[in-house]
């Protein structure tokens, strides 16, 4: 090896003082005083960027160049395959031919996403007569180069994921838009941790770029930190310039999905079985259940017996996204139809059944079945060990998210560097922010487990988590999360002593009661309060109290428990300081036990 190949080495985005000594072999004090005299004043464990370390090394004769973030790295073997391609994996090769992309929309709020649908669909929309679209079904084609192009109407990673939780994945490409006024933003690495989990194909479309503050550079570097390389950067990744409320540059958006697509095994058989998956659906007073589809393998024809996992039904009529009946539809085609018995999920995939009959029954065994298998789908925690000794499972997935990014480093930097036997940690998405209905969902199509970190989780969170099967962790202290891990990663992990909320009640007056001091008027907005209870006293989302309760009344009479809707006085042991608005959590704390 020459010492010019010696000299080079490859460092990530961020690494600590303690990490780059390590690798360039050199004492971390000389390092550290190499920073000093470039004005850097750090600590040991301290991370420094890239272009920092850059210098420093530099000065220590060794040639940087940034290192292939983890996620991107891989073999193609390892993608994971989304289901309804692999119910058509039978299908005979020869059958199958290219068929248009289906494209989808994502990024950070106020970026643009709705305004370059908006621009693609009034310039490029596949019609021939005025008037355009006369009817919403959330999905729509356009013509480009003579080829079509599907879009999904959708826009928000939300609703991308709702459909990979489901086992479905709609989209082949994934566009993601970012600000070149504002650059990448915390929703815009959240929803790459989407796309990535999805393993979708992405380009960027670099929005704003006729605002005078605009700075399309800066942002190309942010890109190209998280792992998105620009092309004109010798990178993998299609930067496209565009002004969505100028509409300049859409066509040339359009011309890099084509090129995406051609590098992409976009295929399907157009006689073969049918396939493809639920975008949206509503009940219309007049027509029934309205169900938009998107075909993505044979051709669905009015009269075919549709088949999802929970309803079916004989497609009565069937119109294209401008409005126009229609007889079939093929794949990456859009299709409103009518004739389903209930509302389906979006994300359902769908197929066609022989008759009516016979999806009745198939639909019945479904619902008895999918209690018990939504359950099997998740791994908890206490599971994990197990499901890999059984080879079920080959690594820990985890979205971690912190109160602030002091604390989410440290926390993803030691969970990183944990493995045990042949499984490893791999951190799907790491945020600060309470836990949110958008992680769940991310961690119910990627079968991971959240955890988090002097945060909270809503009721409305933890009951999505309960109906996906997710596992919710939260931590006050660091060395507890991480120690939970290891023992997850060695089959130690001890029964979760965990809280369950009962249900939560609004402070509306307080009154002062004679020997008693003060008492919360309440309503109980959902669940139970019962007098056994624990209590959190929260305000703005933050905890003031935590403990029992001393009196519950309704109407003046002790009470056991006050239900949803009623009104109650409520007096907590050692707490006197409530205030209007205040939310009371009446909770409980239980073991669960290892399954």
């Amino acid at each position: 090896m020459s010492e010019q190949e010696e000299k080079r080495i490859e460092l990530p985005t961020l690494i600590s003082i303690r990490d780059m000594a390590e690798r360039i072999q050199i004492s971390p004090i000389e390092v550290m005083k190499k920073l000093m005299a470039n004005g850097v004043m750090a600590n040991i464990n301290q991370e420094i960027d890239f272009d920092t370390a850059a210098i420093v090394v530099a000065e220590f004769g060794f040639e940087a160049s940034l290192e292939e973030p983890p996620e991107m790295a891989g073999t193609e073997d390892q993608v994971e395959m989304p289901r309804w391609r692999k119910l058509i994996g039978d299908e005979d090769p020869a059958m199958l031919k290219d068929r248009p992309p289906v494209v989808t929309i994502l990024g950070h709020v106020d970026h643009g996403k709705t305004t370059l649908l908006d621009a693609i669909r009034e310039t490029n929309v596949a019609s021939g007569e005025a008037g355009g679209i006369t009817q919403h079904i959330g999905a729509y084609q356009v013509i480009h180069q003579d080829r079509i192009i599907t879009f999904l109407d959708t826009p928000g990673h939300a609703a991308f994921t709702a459909m990979r939780a489901r086992g479905a994945q709609g989209a082949d490409i994934a566009i993601l838009v970012v600000a070149a006024d504002d650059g990448v933003m915390p929703q815009t690495r959240e929803a790459l941790a989407h796309v990535r989990a999805a393993r979708v194909p992405i380009l960027v479309a670099l929005n704003k770029v006729d605002r005078p503050n605009a700075n399309p550079e800066k942002v190309k570097k942010e890109l190209a930190d998280v792992g998105l390389v620009p092309d004109d950067w010798e990178g993998d990744t299609i930067v496209v310039p565009v002004s969505a409320k100028m509409r300049t540059g859409i066509e040339d958006v359009l011309e890099a999905v084509l090129l995406v697509a051609d590098s992409t095994e976009i295929k399907a058989n157009h006689d073969g079985k049918v396939l493809g998956t639920v975008i949206e659906a509503e009940v219309d007073k007049a027509r029934g259940v309205v169900t938009t589809l998107l075909v993505q393998n044979g051709t669905l024809r009015v009269g075919d017996v549709v088949l999802m996992r929970n309803t079916c039904g004989k497609v009565r009529a069937m119109f294209d996204f401008q409005g126009k009946k229609v007889k079939e539809a093929t794949p990456s085609m859009p299709v409103s139809v009518l004739g389903l018995s209930e509302v389906p999920d979006a994300g359902e995939l769908f197929t066609i059944a022989p008759d009516e009959r016979t999806a009745r029954a198939q639909v019945a065994e479904n619902q008895l079945a999918s209690s018990s298998e939504n359950k099997k789908q998740a791994l908890s925690l206490d599971q994990i060990f197990e499901a890999y000794q059984a080879g079920q499972a080959q690594e820990l997935k985890l979205i971690i998210k912190a109160d602030v990014q002091g604390s989410l480093e440290p926390i993803v930097s030691s969970l990183n560097e944990m493995s045990v036997g042949g499984i490893k940690v791999n951190v799907l998405q790491a945020a600060t922010g309470n836990i949110g209905e958008n992680d769940v969902m991310l961690a119910a199509a990627s079968h991971a487990i959240v955890l988090g970190f002097n945060v909270e989780a809503d009721t409305a969170t933890r009951n999505v988590a309960d109906t996906e099967g997710v596992d919710i962790r939260i931590y006050d202290i660091i060395y507890r999360l991480t120690e939970d891990i290891e023992k997850a990663l060695k089959g130690m992990l001890a029964p979760e002593i965990k809280r369950e909320v009962l249900g939560h009640a609004q402070v509306l007056a307080i009154f002062t009661i004679p020997k008693s001091g003060k008492i919360a008027g309440c309503r109980v907005l959902d669940g139970v309060i019962p007098r056994n209870a624990s209590v959190r006293v929260l305000r703005a989302g933050e905890e003031h109290f935590d403990g029992s309760i001393s009196s519950l009344k309704h109407e003046h009479e002790d009470a056991r428990e006050i239900r949803q809707g009623f009104e109650c006085g409520i007096g907590l042991k050692g707490f006197q300081n409530y205030k209007e608005g205040d939310i009371l959590e009446a909770y409980k704390m239980i073991e669960v036990a290892v399954v």
